[in-house]
């Protein structure tokens, strides 16, 4: 097995997406350590154990750090932050975004504090009111502030794509973009099977069907599963993020980016193409939009600004 590069990486939050997490970078070699914190006394230093163990089997040269302590996610290179809590019966929307929002205040204290040079990876749902929130709390460059939503949500599209076609899902790609969650705005007209545009292979209503599972697609796994959440993809999608980074491999990936006039949209994180490499994003990529796209877009946007109202209202921004 070739070397594990020198690199240190925290996954905050030891929850199913964040152990998940940290067992990809474990096997995928992407840290010579990886950091596994979390509030709950045990559980991460339980994980990192068995994870420590898997790599005897698996011959991973990386070693999995498990603490509650802060000062010891010190120095790291990337964070990848799950922390949080999920929306619990009789919540509100509102109660949440106050709920994750002070996750994310402590965790961005610590973050700031202990590597300010560090490339940050949000999970963290509602995810682009919770990657602004972490921009801003920890004062770094947008750049090095991002959110995984668009990888997760344009796999989903890719695999139902493949199901529909009968294609195997490695030829296909698919764009997703927009905030995370029902207001996304799934691209078909960006979306090809080994080249071939999807209109072309699929009818416009089956599209359509397409579409919208995608939008519901963490909900269509969370009915199926009784309890819980997705989390094998979520995880995947976070670690392929943080390799494009850490390897510089400057892959072009749908993500929850800081726009600055582009899309006509300035001053909120949302979902778009952009090209991540060591220095976090490199260049957002404006895709032309058709007008019903645009007006989606638009929506979307909207809908962020009012949760970001929500948190200003309550002094958490």
């Amino acid at each position: 097995m070739d070397a594990v590069p020198q690199r240190k990486v925290t996954v905050v939050g030891a929850g199913f997406v964040g152990m998940t997490c940290a067992q990809l970078a474990v096997q995928k070699g992407l840290a010579r350590e990886v950091v596994l914190i979390d509030v709950l006394e045990g559980r991460p230093q339980g994980i990192a154990l068995d994870l420590n163990q898997m790599s005897a089997i698996e011959g991973s040269g990386a070693v999995c750090v498990g603490t509650n302590d802060p000062a010891d996610t010190a120095d790291s290179d990337l964070f990848i932050v799950t922390a949080g809590k999920p929306r619990q019966p009789g919540m509100s929307r509102s109660d949440l975004l106050e709920t994750n929002a002070r996750v994310m205040a402590s965790v961005a204290e610590y973050v700031r504090r202990g590597s300010p040079e560090a490339v940050v990876i949000v999970v963290t749902n509602p995810l682009d009111i919770m990657v602004h929130l972490m921009r801003a709390r920890t004062s770094f460059p947008p750049r090095r502030v991002v959110g995984m939503a668009g990888v997760l949500d344009s796999a989903r599209f890719s695999w139902f794509i493949a199901q529909e076609t009968g294609t195997s899902v490695q030829d296909v790609d698919a764009m997703v973009l927009g905030a995370h969650g029902d207001s996304m705005v799934p691209m078909p007209h960006y979306c090809t099977v080994n080249g071939v545009g999807l209109p072309s292979l699929v009818a416009a209503d089956r599209i359509d069907a397409m579409t919208e599972r995608t939008r519901k697609g963490g909900g269509e796994i969370v009915n199926l599963l009784k309890t819980g959440s997705a989390y094998y993809a979520p995880a995947a999608a976070s670690v392929a993020m943080a390799r494009s980074v850490l390897e510089d491999e400057r892959r072009l990936l749908p993500c929850s980016c800081f726009l600055n006039g582009e899309y006509g949209l300035e001053g909120l994180y949302m979902g778009v193409p952009a090209v991540l490499g060591r220095g976090g994003v490199e260049r957002i990529v404006e895709l032309p939009l058709t007008v019903e796209s645009r007006a989606q877009l638009q929506a979307t946007a909207g809908a962020i600004q009012d949760d970001l109202a929500i948190l200003r209202d309550r002094g958490l921004l």
